[in-house]
């Protein structure tokens, strides 16, 4: 990696500055990544002094981060005045946070950035602003967009010990359902398997495919969509010369014994993949979006506003998505 990582304000008023700050303070126990914030210079300087941490803070251009990241946290002004306070959201939350995402893709696209890393942001707050997208995912997916052609973007959450993809990702149980065909399994398997090569140097990915029902159907009677829609998938990407195995009942693949036999379970829904993965590695996990024309990692969290502002906000999974960012640019480049 050659340039330094671009790191979203996220909600100002959650524990995505907090996360920030600590992070940075522990650059070199860890040997993190030189990576710079999007947001208000100001903002972050008075959040630190919040939370009584003598840090100095830097405005800088993106070409300047990664010598300033020594001694200083690199800001990069997105000229949105950031005024909310800790578990406060305002106005000024909403237009931060969507300027600060706009600006880390337009850095990444533009050569100033080698990956784009988000806090996480309050949905909720940017929809009362008018964001029209169910979240980060698609929003960067729209963001990616070239010539008209939005791609799919796919969210993997990673960690150390499992990584998980759901195929429906932020809509209603009965939506995901009725959402969920043969070509949508088959698109996002192909992205994933292509992933796991390029950016985790995975020569032959094993995929373990969940099925939707309980007992993966019990042979029909739980359910026929295991057979209609899950099991053509299979036998397509199979056909492809993809390892993949399934459809398996989702509550016997998340086991230690399991989860050696492969590198990535796909799920069918939401929960299906994130309730595991969250039991297993809550503080190591990582949202990662594939099939993007450019890296973008996260924690797998949420804002916390209940505990911005305190000290208490535990930085490793923000920690886990720099180091993870950083590692796959350096295997794309």
């Amino acid at each position: 990696m050659t340039k330094p990582l671009a790191l979203t304000l996220g909600e100002p008023a959650g524990i995505g500055p907090d996360i920030t700050l600590q992070a940075w303070l522990r650059r070199t126990a860890l040997e993190l990544p030189p990576f710079y914030v999007l947001g208000d210079p100001a903002f972050v300087a008075h959040r630190a002094k919040l939370l009584g941490l003598q840090i100095a803070v830097a405005e800088v251009q993106p070409e300047q981060a990664a010598h300033a990241f020594a001694t200083a946290l690199p800001v990069v002004s997105t000229g949105h005045r950031v005024t909310a306070l800790p578990g406060r959201p305002d106005p000024t939350s909403a237009e931060a946070a969507i300027g600060s995402i706009r600006q880390a893709v337009a850095d990444v696209q533009a050569g100033r950035a080698s990956a784009v890393v988000t806090n996480p942001i309050a949905k909720a707050v940017l929809y009362r602003a008018g964001f029209s997208h169910p979240g980060h995912t698609e929003f960067l997916a729209e963001l990616a967009a070239e010539g008209g052609a939005t791609p799919q973007p796919v969210m993997m959450l990673w960690s150390p010990v499992l990584a998980v993809v759901p195929v429906t990702i932020h809509v209603a149980l009965r939506d995901a359902i009725e959402q969920l065909t043969s070509p949508l399994i088959t698109s996002t398997t192909r992205i994933v398997a292509a992933s796991l090569r390029r950016y985790f140097g995975v020569a032959r990915p094993r995929i373990a495919m969940s099925g939707l029902n309980p007992h993966a159907g019990e042979d029909g009677t739980l359910g026929g969509e295991e057979d209609t829609i899950i099991a053509p998938a299979i036998a397509t990407l199979r056909n492809a010369g993809l390892d993949v195995k399934g459809p398996l009942p989702a509550d016997t693949m998340f086991h230690e014994a399991a989860r050696q036999t492969y590198d990535c379970a796909i799920c069918m829904y939401h929960d299906q993949a994130l309730i595991p993965i969250k039991t297993l590695a809550f503080d190591e996990g990582v949202n990662v979006t594939l099939g993007l024309p450019f890296i973008r990692t996260s924690p797998d969290h949420g804002t916390a506003f209940d505990i911005a502002g305190k000290g208490s906000a535990n930085p490793a999974s923000l920690i886990a998505a720099l180091q993870l960012a950083a590692r796959m640019a350096s295997r794309s480049s």
